[in-house]
């Protein structure tokens, strides 16, 4: 007798759907024509606070960090 697999057809179609969606993102990702386009100093800024208040427990040391988000946003512009 033959045993039957298991998986068959439904995980063949599954294993290629995610290769192709890989392909896809690899191929997007590095040989893109298109440049990126570095981020605005609005969205640096923002990025840059978001960190202060994931990574600062304290008021004063939040405090500085955003001040020196804030030079740098300056020095961006």
């Amino acid at each position: 007798m033959r045993k039957r697999q298991v998986g068959g057809a439904l995980g063949t179609l599954i294993v290629l759907a995610l290769l192709v969606a890989g392909a896809y993102y690899a191929y997007t990702e590095f040989f893109s024509a298109t440049p990126k386009a570095p981020p605005s100093c609005k969205a640096q800024l923002s990025s840059c606070i978001t960190n202060c208040r994931k990574t600062a427990t304290e008021a004063p040391a939040m405090q500085e960090c955003q001040q020196a988000c804030e030079r740098d946003s300056a020095a961006c512009k």
